[in-house]
């Protein structure tokens, strides 16, 4: 079972991801700000798969995805962007950043499935 982090102020749209997870045989742990995941980064843990949401107060998700991609040991971290927004600019900045794939709220499990499997792909091997 995978062990995935979802890093979104948003409870109940966390909740929703964190029910498909479970269908798709992921464990979800969630994080209502990004400054509690880089503290469990800092000790050293790390999931298998990081799914973040750009529009947050304060830390947004692409800060947390510089953060991410900055360290070494985090550099194979398959990361997910979950936003109710897609326009090309912030599609094509996450995208230049690191970020694995780019989904949209509301997500679909197919479209949540499509997305781990792009990011788990790339990290492969």
């Amino acid at each position: 079972m995978k062990q995935i982090w979802i890093v979104d102020d948003d409870e109940e749209m966390a909740r929703a991801v964190t029910l498909m997870l479970k269908l798709l045989d992921g464990e979800a742990r969630h994080f209502l700000h990004p400054r509690l995941a880089a503290r469990e980064f800092l000790d050293g843990k790390r999931p298998d798969l990081l799914i973040l949401d750009i529009n947050m107060p304060e830390v947004t998700g692409i800060m947390m995805l510089e953060f991410v991609r900055r360290r070494p040991e985090l550099q194979n971290l398959p990361v997910i962007m979950l936003s109710s927004e897609a326009t090309d600019i912030q599609i094509d900045e996450a995208l230049n950043l690191g970020a694995d794939a780019y989904v949209t709220k509301p997500v679909s499990i197919d479209e949540l499935e499509q997305a781990m499997q792009a990011a788990f792909q790339k990290h492969a091997g």
